[in-house]
């Protein structure tokens, strides 16, 4: 008998107003029984997005419920077939999941699912122009390797966003966790929580879906990160994302010499105001914007592989330690990349980084995901 469920659940990315998430639309699931395999769960949704191609994927995650939304799991990606991960056309699509039987029981009338999408760019593998040092400057084996060589991985085009960041609290942080006070400054980020502990809810100050979340320790971009199944950039692929390969299209095609391997900033060598043009959001309102803008307000200066605002708007998180032996042993600073909307121009740049606690909770730092 097959049973068919209609989820009137729309998600949306890179459009105004909608937190960043994919254009996901119609989410519908029917749900029959196999001779041999079991239940047979197919989850039917609509991806909006006539920009996907394989250089920008979506990359796709599921979410359900069980218990009329008091608590949510990720669907395990072992346990999927079709339209899921890195889906690199617009269009209907159908994921199958298999062994709900083991996972939820045979009755699905109470399952609820959430689709959402990521905008992610391909950096193709190989080698890269490493002008800044791991570890902060610190060179423990006093050697300094000017080109450095990396495997494919895939980076959010976009910032974290505040639209974003709310919907992961508003699934997972019932008891309070992952959120602070700081937040609800709608200058700065603007994120209020009503309720009480075991209930807690979020809200979005109107406007700021689109801007970067802000006051979000490493460990709180971690939790969110794991809550969609990635992970932050290492610094290295922070910085080949910033200033691309020695071939943009990668190493086994090298059809696409970069001109500027080199670069001090994702569009070139100009500095962020020369000329009177803003090419990101650095210190000062002079580039229309006091403190933080909207991901994606300087989409015309984006990295070679068309990454947006990593110069600027926010410091940005990465999975490196800054090794020290003062700090062996310890669980200490975190490399932090990208200068911000506080930052001097100059330190906008390719190279320039800084170290924080993990701890720290900034209004200028944020975070972005890789995979």
């Amino acid at each position: 008998m097959v049973c068919r469920i209609t989820v009137c659940f729309l998600v949306l990315l890179c459009g105004a107003a909608h937190g960043q998430w994919a254009q996901i639309a119609e989410v519908e699931i029917i749900s029959d029984p196999t001779e041999l395999a079991g239940r047979r769960v197919a989850i039917e949704y609509d991806l909006n997005d006539e920009s996907v191609s394989a250089s920008h994927p979506v990359y796709v995650f599921i979410r359900y419920s069980t218990d009329d939304g008091q608590t949510w799991r990720r669907v395990d990606p072992g346990f999927l077939r079709g339209d899921v991960d890195l889906v690199d056309k617009p269009g209907r699509k159908t994921i199958v999941w298999w062994g709900t039987q083991k996972m939820i029981g045979g009755d699905i009338g109470g399952l609820r699912v959430k689709v959402r999408g990521l905008r992610m760019a391909a950096v193709p593998g190989g080698r890269f122009e490493m002008k800044s040092v791991p570890g902060g400057g610190h060179d423990e084996t006093k050697t300094r390797r000017t080109v450095s060589e990396l495997p494919l991985f895939h980076i959010a085009r976009c910032e974290t966003t505040v639209g974003m960041y709310a919907d992961y609290l508003n699934e997972t942080a019932v008891a309070g966790g992952g959120w602070n006070e700081r937040m609800v400054s709608t200058a700065r980020c603007g994120i209020t929580r009503q309720g009480e502990p075991g209930s807690f809810m979020y809200s979005v100050a109107p406007g700021r879906e689109d801007y970067p979340v802000t006051c979000v320790s490493w460990y709180d971009a971690i939790a969110f990160l794991d809550w969609c199944g990635l992970r932050l950039p290492a610094e290295a692929e922070w910085e080949k994302a910033f200033r691309g390969g020695l071939f943009l299209d990668g190493d086994e095609s090298r059809k696409m010499p970069n001109p500027l391997p080199a670069r001090k900033y994702p569009w070139g060598d100009e500095a962020p105001d020369v000329g009177g043009v803003y090419r990101c959001n650095f210190d000062g309102p002079e580039d229309g914007f006091e403190y933080t803008s909207p991901v994606g307000s300087f989409a015309a200066f984006n990295s070679p592989y068309g990454v947006c605002d990593m110069a600027g708007n926010v410091a940005e998180w990465t999975a490196d330690w800054y090794s020290t032996s003062h700090h062996a042993g310890l669980d200490g600073f975190r490399m932090v990349r990208g200068g911000s909307w506080m930052a001097l121009p100059i330190a906008c740049d390719a190279v320039t980084g800084a170290t924080q606690l993990p701890l720290k909770e900034s209004s200028i730092m944020g975070f972005r995901a890789a995979r």
